[in-house]
């Protein structure tokens, strides 16, 4: 009998995923438990669309990732920081300051876990940062450090 997951059943398969097993253990574990229903049409075609509606939704995401990678590429984020009479700052320039100038100056939001830092910024100058947007998308823009 085929039948259409409704969770991931252990040595089975996972949920939405169309399977055949025994009559008897579909009727007698999988349905009363509420684990699978039989795999009609109506059923099959509920799935095929939800599928293809997260397909679909992926690859806008993508494309957005993209263009934002093009949009970041032509951005300089300035960011300030504190130093004492010899140039040297009194801590560093993080992930969290850029993305929050970054939110600040341009709009555009960045998780501060995603973007990518070597080490703390510690010295004055043009830095080129790299922040991952989308599974293997990235964009890359400029931030300036100056002193306040």
């Amino acid at each position: 009998m085929k039948v259409v997951l409704l969770q991931d059943v252990k040595a089975q398969g996972k949920k939405d995923q169309i399977i055949e097993v025994s009559d008897g253990y579909a009727r007698n574990f999988l349905f009363p438990k509420k684990l699978a229903v039989p795999a009609d049409a109506k059923v099959v075609n509920d799935i095929k669309s939800k599928q293809s509606s997260a397909k679909h939704r992926e690859e806008v995401e993508r494309e957005n990732a993209k263009n934002l990678a093009a949009k970041l590429s032509n951005i300089t984020v300035t960011v300030s920081a504190e130093a004492g009479n010899d140039g040297r700052f009194y801590g560093a320039v993080t992930s969290k300051d850029i993305a929050e100038a970054l939110k600040v100056q341009t709009g555009i939001e960045a998780d501060k876990r995603k973007i990518q830092l070597d080490a703390p910024i510690k010295a004055f100058g043009t830095y080129q940062i790299e922040v991952k947007l989308y599974a293997e998308i990235s964009g890359k823009f400029n931030v300036k450090v100056v002193e306040k």
